[in-house]
């Protein structure tokens, strides 16, 4: 299909939404207005720079073993280049502390500083990324028992509490070099296999090693904090110190961003609908857009029926400009560069979808109570030609449509990533 095909395809789109009181054009620019932050362990298996050597730990595990992941920065910033010219719009990148670049020198963790992620700055600077960041709390000799800010050793959590203040600084500096704040998110794997005998003191040890991580306030212009829950992980199914009713409490009396995972939740639980209660009382959340089977096993995102209503309450209910929204996924079974595409794509649709529904029509009927009429109206939307209307996006924003962008990542496969 050719350029022009696509354009008479959207313009009869466009009159379809019209009947139902839709502007499309209007839809495509709030879409073009949201940034996705995109996830650099993607590309590596969560290995980054450090080569210790040892597993990843802290309850990941990244499976499959297709050919081609990135082993330096300039591989991985390359990878990311090839993807993101793949995706329409402008988005952002989310750094963990170990794709530190330290020249080959080894730097403990709680002496990372700005200058070993400056090539990282300047490359954002010169594509007009946003960064976002988060220590690394996982894949250390000091997190091997399970236990980081949570640890009975007070010498652990002191290395841990170091570790969080430098990397809030760090997001600080890429806030102010790039004129956007980063959301600097701290995750913890803590927790126990089996029932422990004590479950608040390590809540208790958690609660006071975040104030002292947060005692310095940083200008919000530069570094937004946020703490980050999990319903359980490998080595932690019985107790998690960092769960979500002891964030939600922390980030609501500290004044913290709320990080809710789309993974980190009980199966039969929908982060949708969780969003208009944290929102009563955070001023803004940061959401990682993941997707489950089964439990917390991060594959990549595709449009989903979960995703899809995700995506209307934070535009319908108007949270999307207090929500800064991320993917965090690992798949090494298929192609690296396409799990980015593939994800951020599906992501950006569910939004449009969203942004093209006849909400105002919509509310009407359910306030006047008349649900019969909102139900026909909310499954006739489901057919409206949404599709046309992605494919004008993509090209008006110069990217290729689906299924074309795969031409162009086998074509890298073959000429790059072939040859690692």
């Amino acid at each position: 299909m050719n350029d022009r095909d696509t354009l008479a395809l959207y313009e009869m789109a466009k009159a379809r939404y019209a009947e139902a009181g839709v502007d499309t054009d209007a839809a495509l620019a709030a879409l073009a207005a949201v940034p996705i932050s995109l996830h650099c362990w993607q590309g590596d298996d969560v290995a980054g720079f450090e080569r210790t050597g040892g597993n990843i730990g802290g309850g990941l595990a990244v499976t499959g073993n297709y050919p081609g992941k990135a082993r330096t920065a300039d591989e991985l910033r390359a990878d990311l280049d090839k993807a993101y010219s793949l995706i329409p719009g402008t988005h952002r990148l989310n750094l963990h502390a170990i794709y530190a670049e330290t020249g080959g020198v080894a730097v403990s963790r709680d002496q990372l500083q700005p200058e070993h992620f400056a090539g990282w700055i300047d490359w954002a600077k010169s594509n007009d990324h946003g960064l976002d960041f988060n220590p690394t709390l996982f894949a250390h000799p000091l997190a091997d028992d399970g236990f980081t800010l949570s640890s009975r050793d007070a010498g652990v959590r002191t290395f841990w509490i170091d570790h969080c203040i430098a990397c809030r600084k760090i997001g600080a500096a890429m806030g102010k070099a790039l004129g956007t704040p980063a959301v600097t998110n701290i995750w913890i794997p803590d927790g126990y296999k089996d029932l422990p005998v004590d479950r608040e003191m390590p809540r208790v040890h958690l609660r006071d090693a975040l104030d002292a991580v947060f005692e310095e306030a940083l200008d919000p212009r530069y570094n937004l904090d946020a703490v980050e829950s999990k319903l359980f992980g490998i080595g932690s199914e019985s107790y998690v110190t960092g769960s979500h009713e002891f964030y939600l409490g922390y980030a609501i009396t500290r004044k913290k961003l709320l990080a809710i995972d789309s993974g980190h939740f009980h199966p039969t639980e929908n982060i949708y609908d969780k969003i208009s209660a944290v929102m009563l009382f955070l001023d803004e959340i940061l959401l990682h857009v993941s997707r489950g089977v089964r439990w917390d096993s991060d594959h990549v995102v595709v449009l989903s029926d979960d995703l899809r209503l995700l995506m209307h309450e934070l535009v319908h209910a108007n949270y999307l400009a207090r929500t800064h929204i991320g993917l965090d996924y690992f798949d090494a079974s298929i192609n690296r560069v396409a799990a980015w595409v593939i994800g951020t794509r599906a992501t950006l649709q569910a939004l449009l979808q969203a942004f093209l529904e006849p909400i105002e029509r919509l509310r009407q009927f359910e306030a006047e109570g008349d649900l019969t009429r909102r139900l026909v109206l909310s499954e006739a939307a489901k057919g409206l030609p949404w599709g046309p209307v992605w494919d004008y996006y993509c090209i008006q924003q110069g990217v290729p449509v689906a299924p074309f962008f795969m031409h162009e990542i086998m074509a890298y496969e073959a000429a790059v990533l072939s040859k690692r």
